[in-house]
């Protein structure tokens, strides 16, 4: 179904929708509220306070339209108008859209933030086309209100097109990285750029500093049907929490899925550790522990189990982070080619 916009709203003469009427990917529970949060208010009481909180910020969560307007423009409010110094504000409070054309999904522009509340023109000058998009949502802060804005007589209805294909996610848990730390807007974090490229719904579950192998994130997980689950929770847990308590968060994974794919992930060899001889002994515990947890896992029987090795997740030159450990745009991508096979 289409919808006209038939009339104005505002001084940009631009007629809004609320985003709520469209079709929303990267969410385990559809329909939960808050609507653009990643944990729903009902497991709220068996979440761990600082993984519910962070399940609040919209990582990895996207709307889909189509529209033939000229003009793309959006209001918004952000949950909580967070900042930090290492990353941009479009990354962490911004939005990005996204168009089908030509067979792959395409960056049109991005939503400049400016505080909590918001609004942007996108694009404009465009012929007026009928186009298929994604548009996703901050990084590291909620949507409380999202609207849509198109120019009058245009139309802005439900995607045409079943992409990305919905029907088995590929669901991501982990860190900070995982969550999207430190892209520049939200279309390049991991999680984002391996869904465009194989066109498949992901679903981001990372948590910033907070990956501590939570048996309740496997429930949660365990409620999709996946066709992966990709495990990157070595940068954030202890040597120990991974050997305690890896056999049981695969084991919640595999009852209900014995079949699915799982790719276990090491802690990258963060550039600065050539230097900081405290991380690179850290990094090589945790990725000992991680060899550890995996070669017992295998020796169990478990089939289809995958581990990426951490050298591979970073540029041999050492470019790749903000900060010697948060990826840059070109980080992530060093990191998905690694993933991605």
């Amino acid at each position: 179904s289409t919808t006209q916009a038939s009339g104005t709203s505002g001084a940009d003469s631009l007629t809004y929708f609320d985003a709520v009427r469209f079709p929303v990917i990267g969410k385990i529970y559809p329909d939960s509220l808050p609507f653009f949060s990643r944990i729903p208010y009902f497991l709220k009481p068996t979440t761990r306070e600082a993984v519910w909180n962070l399940g609040q910020n919209s990582a990895g969560i996207a709307v889909r339209f189509r529209s033939d307007s000229p003009v793309i423009a959006v209001k918004w409010e952000n949950t909580f108008n967070n900042s930090m110094k290492h990353m941009a504000p479009v990354g962490i409070k911004g939005l990005d859209l996204y168009c089908f054309i030509d067979g792959k999904w395409r960056f049109v522009n991005s939503a400049q933030p400016s505080g909590k509340t918001n609004q942007w023109q996108i694009i404009s000058g465009m012929n007026a086309a009928e186009r298929e998009y994604m548009l996703y949502l901050p990084l590291y802060d909620g949507i409380h209100s999202l609207q849509i804005g198109v120019a009058a007589p245009s139309h802005i209805g439900q995607p045409s097109l079943p992409y990305p294909d919905t029907r088995k996610p590929i669901i991501f848990y982990g860190s900070s990285i995982t969550q999207g730390a430190c892209a520049s807007r939200p279309g390049m974090a991991a999680t984002n750029l391996i869904g465009r490229k194989l066109n498949v719904e992901t679903i981001n579950l990372g948590f910033s500093g907070n990956a501590f192998i939570d048996y309740e994130v496997a429930e949660m997980m365990a409620h999709v049907d996946a066709s992966a689950y990709v495990l990157d929770y070595v940068p954030n847990a202890s040597p120990g929490q991974i050997l305690e308590k890896t056999e049981k968060f695969v084991r919640i994974l595999r009852e209900k899925h014995p079949d699915v794919p799982l790719i276990f992930v090491e802690d990258p060899i963060f550039p600065h550790s050539k230097f900081d001889l405290r991380m690179a002994k850290e990094i090589k515990d945790k990725n000992d522990a991680m060899n550890q947890a995996f070669s017992s896992l295998k020796k169990q029987g478990l089939k289809k189990i995958y581990l990426v090795k951490g050298r591979s997740l970073i540029s041999a030159n050492g470019e790749s982070t903000v900060d010697g450990i948060h990826f840059t745009d070109c980080g992530f991508e060093q990191y998905v080619d690694a993933i991605l096979p």
